[in-house]
């Protein structure tokens, strides 16, 4: 049971390829490309590129060709950076395996496992290639994915073992099989096939043909545009018809038409949205965060309510036996080593049954710290019991929240069971009276109010009839723990300190209106403890399981509003209060691990499942995953969220802003009988300004300073709300009337058309670059946000600036832009008015701002 040594497992997999279903592929840089070619803005180019040639405007052509080429590769950056971006997501995504190699247990990514591997599995474990069953204990195995069948089936192994896998369902049998799931026990199998020549493989599922659905905000983006590009449309067609019928040049009317489509086109909007969401998921995940489904950033924003779960989340989930207790006696385990050399029996007795009802090789962290502290206190002594076989084992339910072992000693002469659980579940197991069930609960309130997590300790001795050589022990085994003689022999108590940055994380959930609820199945004193050291609010008490069970709904909805402290919480009681939570008009993130959380974390607005401890199909509910259990990268995901949507909204406010001058440079000439102001090649350039500042410059700011200082989102706000369209409406009225001034003055005082286009375009350079900076804060004025660090920020005001600069300063490239020769001091004027604007708009958004925060 060594399993394979890792150059094997590496040789296999070059040989045998990845274990994985044949999914959706990244796409090749000629699909990438076609994207980016199709798109409305770059269809418009092409065809003012023919019109240029009709009109025998060579130049023009090739200066449109020119910025395609620039534009497309920008595009081609920003989808090559968000390719990359869902690369890594789907490396993180891929299911874990744990497989023995080289005789120690490791957790692999499942696309790494080969034929030969010896897999772990325990209960709530996707298997994750077709094998057969080495060992089992208690194993059903729900093979609905395969056969429909909805009812679990039972594992067992077979003598001798078969040599090639047999059919899915079917009671008793060794194998399993890809895509089914542990819902009961444990085992060691071996792998028999993987990827494409598993079963699931030959079925051919293809996951490249799950289309996922659009998320709210996408819906609504999309609906924008689709709006926007009709009108602009229907309004470039008029504009056509009325230039060529006033001036009678339809030529030029046409390429006006396109001219002013191309000005009024929001194709930034999809491309932002897609990109912010993508590039946000990958930055959540560097946080040790996996988003699973991208409606979940969006939500992130408006969650009002938090519920977590106490063990591994709050707390470092790294147990240590801190007390124990026997016959009326406490024993404390922090005293200093050379104070632990005597330990009396009757502890030695806690310690001895404690670890027999604990597992041999345990992951579970109160298991291996009772192991580890056993080892250190009896030794290689005779109360370890290694030669001792296990015959059976009673597993944990949820009706009785206890597990008991069945031991036979190595002169088989007798069977001891040993059993661990809760207090009160070990209580009802040994039968005791009412007198000592009281006697007990003040031991272990006593011990909970310290903040110690208790268990009970109990043995039993069974002695069955006797039996023939054919009979197997285990059957003549009573069914149930009850028929059991148990007797009750102590408490074992462990700490599990609350991890690092929890209370502060906490505070700034309460700062930022978010409810944080605890949901465990801890005793309630125990709950209490930790919630004290977490800042819980305690003053309104707590609520046990037995308590839940005996009120209605109606009256759950009122206490759950002040009520933040869970305890003794089945998972189906988890799942009546998320309900119960939503009903209220909460937006509900909640985290879990085990298979009966996965009802719970599907109706959570957003699942949070645990990626350490949590099982697959924890995993798979969720629509997130900490890959680290940590509560503080809870905290971390939700301002990331706020931070992504608000810098949506910020995106949309500069794209409104820009546009409004465009539009009307694009179509107030036309309609006065002025010369024209902007051509395609002056698009283009605005667009080089546009498009990166919106894809990588907004996307790459910092969260604004009141993020967790405010409360959640309505869930009805949308990035189109009537504070950023007026906002975007007024910032690019201003630059309009600013850049319309410039023109029209210098129309009347310049009798070349060349020097007023490049006068006004150069102000609307300047404007733009102005914009960007009012709009990377919301609560910084423009003087910090020169500050605030964006290296993708510099390089867009850099290239922009050089652009300007060589179409005003070389002859050649000016003729190309239609450009006159402005004076130096013409130009410096007409950039010095738009920064008067820009500085305008600052100062009043500056001022508003502050009369928002009075008031």
């Amino acid at each position: 049971m060594n399993g394979l040594s890792a150059t094997e497992a590496a040789t296999r997999l070059a040989a045998e390829g990845a274990n994985e279903l044949p999914s959706a592929r990244p796409r090749n840089i000629a699909s990438m490309i076609w994207k980016v070619i199709s798109e409305p803005m770059l269809l418009l180019l092409f065809a003012c590129g023919g019109v240029y040639l009709i009109l025998g405007d060579t130049h023009g052509a090739v200066v449109l060709v020119f910025f395609i080429l620039i534009i497309v590769s920008i595009s081609l950056f920003q989808e090559h950076k968000t390719e990359r971006a869902l690369e890594a997501l789907r490396d993180l995504s891929s299911p874990r395996a744990i497989v023995i190699r080289d005789g120690t247990q490791q957790n692999i990514a499942s696309r790494e496992v080969v034929c030969g591997d010896l897999l772990v599995l325990s209960e709530g474990d996707r298997v994750t290639a077709d094998a057969i069953l080495m060992s089992c204990m208690n194993m059903s195995v729900d093979e609905s994915l395969l056969t429909g069948e909805s009812l679990a089936v039972e594992k067992a192994l077979t003598n001798p073992a078969p040599l090639a896998m047999g059919q899915a369902g079917g009671e008793h049998m060794p194998f399993v099989f890809s895509g089914s799931l542990v819902v009961q026990g444990k085992g060691i199998a071996r792998v028999m096939a993987t990827g494409s020549r598993t079963v699931i493989g030959k079925i051919g599922q293809a996951l490249a043909s799950v289309q996922q659905e659009p998320t709210r905000v996408q819906t609504e983006m999309d609906k924008v545009v689709k709006m926007i590009a009709f009108a602009s449309l229907m309004v470039a067609l008029l504009l056509t018809i009325f230039y060529g019928f006033s001036r009678h040049d339809w030529l030029n009317g046409i390429l006006v038409g396109i001219t002013f489509a191309m000005a009024l086109i929001p194709e930034e909007l999809p491309v932002v949205l897609a990109l912010f969401l993508g590039l946000g998921a990958w930055r959540i995940a560097r946080q040790r965060v996996l988003t699973r489904r991208v409606p979940a950033i969006e939500m992130l924003g408006e969650t009002t309510v938090l519920c977590v779960d106490k063990t591994g989340t709050l707390t470092q989930n790294k147990m240590a036996v801190a007390r124990l207790f026997a016959q009326g006696r406490h024993y404390c385990c922090t005293v200093p080593d050379a104070e632990l050399q005597v330990l009396d029996e009757e502890f030695h007795e806690v310690l001895e049954y404690a670890i027999l009802a604990s597992h041999r090789s345990p992951f579970d962290p109160m298991e291996v710290a009772i192991q580890e502290f056993g080892k250190s206190m009896l030794g290689q002594t005779e109360h370890l019991h290694d030669s001792w076989m296990l015959v059976d084992e009673y597993p944990l339910s949820k009706e009785l929240l206890a597990m008991s072992r069945v031991w036979q000693s190595a002169d088989q002469a007798h069977f001891v069971i040993a059993s661990k659980g809760a207090p009160e579940a070990i209580a009802d197991l040994c039968h005791l009276s009412v007198e000592q069930i009281d006697a007990l609960h003040k031991e272990v309130d006593l011990l909970a109010k310290q903040g110690l997590r208790v268990l009970g300790v109990a043995k039993a001795q069974f002695s069955p009839v006797s039996l023939s050589a054919t009979e197997n022990t285990d059957k003549k085994l009573p069914p149930i723990q009850h028929d059991f003689e148990f007797e009750f022999i102590g408490l074992i108590a462990l700490a599990d300190p609350i991890r690092a940055g929890v209370p502060a994380a906490i505070q700034d959930c309460q700062t930022a209106g978010i409810r944080v609820i605890m949901i465990t199945g801890d005793y309630p004193a125990t709950a209490q403890n930790i919630a004290q050291q977490c800042g819980f609010a305690t003053s309104s008490g707590i609520m046990t399981g037995a308590e839940l069970n005996a009120i209605d709904d109606a009256e759950l909805s009122q206490r759950i509003k002040t009520t933040s402290i869970f305890c003794r919480v089945s998972p189906e009681q988890k799942l009546r209060l998320v309900n119960v939570l939503k009903k209220n008009g909460e937006i509900v993130a909640m985290t879990g691990d085990g298979v009966n959380d996965a009802p719970a974390l599907k109706a959570a607005h957003i699942g949070i499942a645990m990626g350490k401890r949590g099982t697959d199909v924890a995993r798979e509910s969720a629509a997130l995953v900490l890959l680290d259990d940590d509560f503080t990268a809870i905290v971390a995901t939700i301002r990331s969220g706020r931070r992504i949507f608000d810098n949506l909204r910020k995106t949309i406010r500069f794209i409104i802003a820009v546009h409004i001058p465009v539009i009307g440079m694009s179509l107030i000439p036309v309609l006065a009988g002025w010369p024209l102001v902007l051509m395609p090649v002056h698009i283009m350039v605005l667009q080089l300004i546009i498009d990166p500042t919106c894809s990588l410059v907004f996307e790459a700011e910092s969260e604004e300073p009141d993020v967790m200082r405010r409360p959640p989102r309505s869930v009805n706000a949308s990035i189109f709300d009537a504070a950023v369209l007026r906002t975007g409406l007024l910032h690019g009225t201003a630059l309009l009337l600013t850049v319309l001034g410039i023109y029209g003055y210098a129309l009347q005082h310049y009798p070349n058309t060349g020097e007023a286009r490049a006068l006004a375009f150069t102000a609307m350079v300047i404007g733009n670059i102005g914009l960007i900076f009012i709009h990377r804060s919301v609560s910084s004025d423009i003087v910090h946000s020169l500050r605030l660090p964006n290296p993708a920020l510099w390089w867009v005001v850099a290239t922009a600036s050089a652009i300007l600069l060589l179409a005003l300063s070389i002859p050649a490239i000016s003729a190309l832009f239609h450009f006159g020769q402005p004076a130096l001091s013409e130009v410096l004027t007409s950039a010095a008015v738009a920064l008067f604007c820009v500085g305008l708009i600052a100062a009043v958004k500056a001022y508003r701002y502050r009369q928002r925060r009075i008031s």
